[in-house]
Formats: C-alpha cells, structure tokens, sequence
C-alpha cells in the first residue's frame, strides 16, 4: 500500500478551494519554522557573481561541525534535499526499496522513478530484506523517533548490499544525541538534513548529505557545479554558525508547541503525536474541522489515506494565535451551539457536514 500523503504549503489551491476566507491566510500546513532566522546584508557580488568554491567549502565545514560529521568529506551542500533523492537511490542497482510511513511521499515516487521496486511499510522490522531502506527521524507527520542503535543494526544489515538513508528534516528539533550524522563514515549510511525546516527558510532551497567520502564525492559530481546559489551559501554560514540562535529557539518552539497542545485539547482533538514544530491530530470530524479552518482563512494539512487526521504547525504571531483560537470558538459554537460551554467531543460527531 502507498501511503499517498499530500504537500502542505500551497496557498493558491486554498484560496480556490477558500475564495471567501479573510486575507492574509494563515499557513499552519508545513512544519516549517514560523520564526525564520533573521537574514543578514548581503552584498550585491552575492547575486551578481557565480559562487566561489571557497565559500561553499566554508559553509560545508559550517554544516559538518554544527550536524557532527565525522569531517568536512562527508558531507554535501545542496540546493534541497529534495534534489538529492534521486542521485542517493541511483546508489543501489534497482531492486527492493522500503520505506517506513506514513511518510513524505517524495521518496517512494523517486525510487519507483529510478527502477526500485517499492514498498511502503508501517514497521522498521519490515525493512531487514530491501536494498534500499528509507527511515524518516523523527517522522512525518507523526513525529516518531527510532531508537539509534536500532537503526544502527538495521544499516549493518546492509553492509554489504544496499543502503540505509535517513531523513533528519526535523533533527533539529529532535532528541539529543538521537542523529545519525556522527556515524556518516558508514558505508552503508546516507543522512539528509533540510536547513530551511529549523531556520524557518524553506524558499532558500538548502539541505545537505552526510556520507561516507566515496559516496559523498558521487552525490557532490552528481550536482555539478554552483549547486547552491551563493546567496543560500552566505544565509546557511551565518545561521549554521549562530549556536545562540539555535538554542534559544529550540526553547521557544518547545513552548510554543506546549501552547498549541493546550489549544488542541481545549477544543476537543486527540494530540497523536509530532515535534516542537508541528502536532498531528485525530477526530471523527477531521474534514469537517478543516473545511471550517479554511474557511477562517486558516490552512492546516490533511491526509486523504487518514482521513482523521490533521497536522497543525506553529502561528506566527500574537495575530495568528488570536484568529486559530478564534475559529476555534466558532467551530464550538458550530458543533453545540446549545451547550453553556460548547464542547467538540473526540470520536462523536456532533457537527453536520458543511
């Protein structure tokens, strides 16, 4: 079974589907950071010049020490770990691929697109005989993080055919200690980290591998040169080096998440799972609850294979909060208007479909 799950992200289909929702939409759909790093000046050269090689080994050094790759060897800048699918699967001739959802679905699709026969599985275990294995940590969208020496063993499974990639997207936010950057020099290992999730700059395009040299100078020959555009190079330096940043962020994501939290449960959703960076959720009335948010000009992501599910990400202000807490109140108002206290309760459904 594939499990088809959609983008988030896209506010021109909302404002169709929408047409009469209030400006400006509130894209709670991505679990990209709503608090992006603040961009530095820039030079105009940046824009004007091809990139130097010596700025983008800058930032790979950068990226190694701040993702605890073995050495600046093992690891690969790009324009997007999307753009390195492709080239990572092509590793392995075509064969088996796994890949342990629900997950995003860019990585079944790019293996069936290279020649690997997929399969979609819901346990890791299931993963022991593929030649390509593929392992979302911390998951998307229900944010579960796999044991280390767990997927370790599942990586020597396939020290001598095949791969093991893992996708740290939401790392960053992840447990301490729980990535697989320090172990890259494995042969057998394939680490994807997304710089624009965390930083809150997904429209820069950046992500890198971590791999074993050998592999790391294919993926690097695969891209080509100037992969990264320059001003993405300067952007990653800066904010990859600002440790302060890094951390003072993980505290607030952290406490904004508690936030959303006590929000969803006031209104009556299962909280299933997540990372500081967005929660998924479960009700009986998921559709009806989204067609209600977008409606209030609010985006949230749903997934057609799950229908009781829904993922929210963080607001991005005071502003944001207010208008979600807003539809929120409605929506009670809407599913028991009777009530002194409206209140939607999980797995009964109490509103007609709108």
């Amino acid at each position: 079974m594939v499990f088809a799950l959609l983008h988030g992200g896209n506010l021109g289909a909302a404002r169709q589907q929408f047409p009469d929702a209030p400006e400006p939409f509130i894209d709670l759909s991505t679990g990209i950071n709503p608090h992006s790093y603040p961009l530095p000046r820039l030079s105009s050269d940046i824009f004007a010049r091809l990139p130097e090689p010596a700025a983008l080994d800058q930032l790979a050094a950068t990226a190694a020490m701040a993702y605890g790759a073995p050495s600046l060897d093992h690891l690969v800048p790009a324009p997007g770990t999307q753009i390195l699918l492709a080239p990572i699967m092509t590793l392995v001739p075509p064969g088996r691929a796994g890949v342990l959802g629900p997950t995003y679905t860019e990585f079944s699709r790019v293996a069936a697109l290279v020649g690997h026969d997929v399969v979609d599985v819901t346990d890791i275990g299931q993963l022991q005989d593929v030649d390509l294995a593929v392992v979302v940590n911390p998951n998307n969208p229900d944010g579960r993080v796999f044991n280390k020496r767990e997927l370790l063993d599942l990586a020597g499974a396939r020290k001598h055919r095949g791969l093991l990639v893992i996708d740290e997207a939401f790392m960053d936010v992840g447990p301490v200690g729980a990535s697989l950057c320090g172990e890259a020099a494995k042969t057998s290992i394939v680490v994807l980290r997304s710089f624009g999730k965390f930083f809150g700059l997904g429209g820069l395009r950046l992500g890198f591998a971590l791999a074993a040299p050998e592999i790391a100078e294919r993926l690097a020959a695969a891209l080509g040169p100037w992969a990264v555009a320059g001003p993405a190079i300067a952007i990653g330096q800066a904010a990859l080096a600002d440790d302060a940043w890094s951390k003072a962020m993980r505290e607030r994501l952290q406490v904004e998440a508690r936030r959303l939290d006590a929000l969803l449960i006031e209104v009556g959703v299962e909280v299933i799972g997540g990372t500081s960076l967005f929660r998924l959720v479960r009700t009986s009335v998921a559709d009806q609850l989204f067609h209600h948010l977008g409606r209030a000009g609010i985006l949230v992501r749903r997934f057609p294979e799950h229908t009781a599910w829904l993922r929210f990400g963080l607001p991005a202000s005071e502003a944001a909060w207010d208008r979600l807490r807003a539809a929120f109140a409605d929506w009670r108002v809407e599913c028991n208007p009777s009530s002194p206290s409206p209140r939607l309760i999980p797995g009964k459904r109490q509103c007609n479909e709108h």
